[in-house]
């Protein structure tokens, strides 16, 4: 099937690793042209290598998200590099897991305020061109309550989700999708659960052990869903919010 997305001009935040990066090449596979950011340089430059290598315009630029002064140049430079904007990916997260008020603020500083700072400043350049489409990585964390004690990230990871919903609805006459996706407990390496399969075996096996499909997923299963979200194939999908977890946050937790 072609998605139609040969040409695009796409944004993807947080992008040097795991789910962002398997996001902005699964986007660069189909011919879109991508911009990236993300803190660390060393791993952005080899994300923006890999995505140049797919032949479309890489443009890549080291940003901290929870700097709305650091955002903000980088989407401008990114539509001055690309010279337009059709996709928006929100991606990152500061993965604040503890039940403390500085994991609440982290949180919504990175996972809500970013999005909504981003999109603010991108979604008027849509609207000029005629339409366009976002998509929010949320977590089945903002679905379903987990026995953990991350109170900061699961309310910010719900925060999203209605969040989306509300700018599909309003965004509709102006031809703008939103989404949001839900990934459940995703495995790569140097990732969370990577790190936790050898630092902490039992907690691992506890959380793969409520998988209905019995293992974690991977960063390019969640990217087939959100590369297929942000193209005109997805065209009369909007104000979603998609579960990529193997029936995780349905199973016993």
């Amino acid at each position: 099937m072609d998605l139609m997305l040969k040409g695009k001009n796409a944004v993807v935040l947080g992008a040097s690793r795991g789910i962002g990066r398997a996001i902005a090449l699964g986007l660069a596979a189909e011919g879109a042209n991508l911009a990236l950011c993300a803190r660390g340089e060393v791993a952005l430059r080899h994300a923006e290598a890999e995505v140049a290598a797919h032949g479309v315009t890489a443009f890549a630029q080291t940003c901290d998200l929870a700097d709305a002064r650091s955002l903000a140049d980088f989407l401008a430079a990114a539509r001055r590099a690309l010279g337009s904007v059709d996709i928006l990916v929100h991606n990152a997260s500061a993965l604040a897991l503890g039940p403390d008020l500085a994991s609440f603020e982290a949180s919504l500083q990175v996972d809500v305020l970013a999005a909504a700072r981003a999109c603010d400043q991108v979604i008027p350049w849509m609207i000029e061109s005629g339409g366009g489409c976002v998509l929010l990585v949320s977590s089945i964390s903002g679905l379903e309550a987990s026995p953990g004690p991350d109170f900061g990230y699961a309310a910010a990871k719900g925060a999203l989700i209605t969040y989306a919903k509300k700018l599909a609805v309003f965004h509709a006459p102006n031809k703008i999708r939103v989404n949001a996706i839900a990934p459940g407990s995703i495995e790569f390496p140097g990732g969370l659960w990577d790190q936790a399969r050898t630092s902490d075996p039992a907690l691992y096996e506890r959380v793969r052990s409520v998988i209905p499909w019995g293992r974690m997923g991977t960063p390019e299963e969640v990217a087939d869903l959100s590369v297929f979200l942000c193209s005109p194939r997805s065209g009369w999908v909007t104000g979603a919010c998609v579960p990529v977890d193997g029936a995780q946050h349905k199973g016993v937790r």
